[in-house]
């Protein structure tokens, strides 16, 4: 039996948050690494684990998003 399909318009949603999300993780990553200080470093850590965060609350709405399969 082949998995349920997400409807092609929020998968297409899907991709765009996580492309959104990707650009932020990695600017707050480059802050983190070129941060001139601790304060300015845990800042910026803050930021790549909220954005971590909010990846994974993307991909956990986006499986129950998806159509239950029927046995």
């Amino acid at each position: 039996m082949e998995p349920p399909i997400l409807d092609p318009q929020l998968r297409q949603l899907f991709h765009q948050l996580n492309n959104q999300l990707g650009i932020v993780l990695a600017h707050a990553e480059l802050l983190e690494a070129k941060a001139p200080d601790m304060a300015h470093r845990a800042r910026a850590e803050q930021v790549v684990k909220s954005v971590l965060d909010a990846l994974g609350t993307a991909k956990e709405i986006r499986r129950r998003s998806e159509p239950q399969a029927v046995a």
